[in-house]
């Protein structure tokens, strides 16, 4: 129910659209970038550190480095995500 594409990167910066299909999760994770998150279509449940917030279209929000965050999609839609630096992780998959 997610699929990533990778809209552009270097060392410093990527930048990567994310599709969630309805009931979609992302579980609970962390990483050493940080991250901010704008919401280009669909209605999702973030928790971020322990505080949930439901966000939709042309909301946002940011992720320090190395905190606990997930989503669940509550309507299907297009999130884009920005990470610093970029996640090699990514490109190895």
């Amino acid at each position: 129910g997610i699929t990533r594409q990778i809209m552009g990167y270097d060392g410093q910066i990527m930048m990567v659209k994310v599709r969630f299909e309805k009931g979609a999760v992302g579980a609970p994770h962390t990483h050493f970038h940080s991250q901010v998150t704008y919401v280009a279509s669909g209605k999702f449940e973030f928790e971020i550190g322990g505080k949930k917030s439901v966000v939709g279209p042309g909301d946002g929000c940011y992720m320090e480095p190395d905190e606990l965050h997930s989503c669940v999609c509550l309507e299907a839609g297009d999130l884009i995500d920005v990470f610093t630096p970029h996640r090699a992780d990514f490109l190895a998959k």
